[in-house]
């Protein structure tokens, strides 16, 4: 029986190349100048660490930021901004998660919108992926549709097409 696989990554590679970039902008910015700004992106954590003097060059910071990963094709609803920390003296910090894999809740979304949909199709939630499965390809395709016209809150995508 045909088969994918939805499911929610993030490319390592392109998200490192955006922050990067975003950090080389903010050095050569006026704005910025001598400022003590850094971002730095923690690979094993999936988290871009963001330090900076105020709330403003906060916002910029996170504006750079975005841009930067749109120019690289990556979607930015899977960037989760937490609150800022203040850390030492005027500094202010911030820790933003970059989400990775289908959570339980939004997998529970996911085949509710495939169940309403009314196509006979079975869906099984593993780990931090959906699987979808059908007797027919068509069917697979118009879910494949669906799902990328539904708004489910994270980026979203196609795998093991079978």
């Amino acid at each position: 029986m045909p088969s994918f696989d939805i499911v929610s990554k993030t490319d390592l590679q392109k998200l490192d190349n955006a922050i990067n970039t975003a950090s080389k902008e903010i050095v050569t910015r006026f704005d910025f100048n001598h400022s003590k700004t850094t971002i730095e992106l923690d690979k094993k954590t999936m988290e871009i660490h963001v330090l900076t003097e105020n709330d403003m060059r906060m916002k910029t910071v996170e504006g750079i930021i975005i841009s930067r990963m749109v120019k690289q094709g990556l979607d930015t609803q899977s960037l989760d901004f937490g609150k800022e920390i203040y850390a030492s003296g005027n500094m202010v910090k911030k820790d933003i998660k970059v989400k990775q894999g289908v959570d339980k809740d939004t997998a529970k979304k996911i085949v509710k919108i495939i169940k309403d949909s009314g196509k006979r199709v079975q869906t099984s939630i593993m780990d931090e992926q959906v699987r979808v499965t059908g007797k027919k390809i068509d069917d697979l395709q118009e879910i494949i549709a669906l799902m990328e016209k539904s708004p489910v809150g994270i980026p979203l995508q196609f795998d093991n097409y079978r």
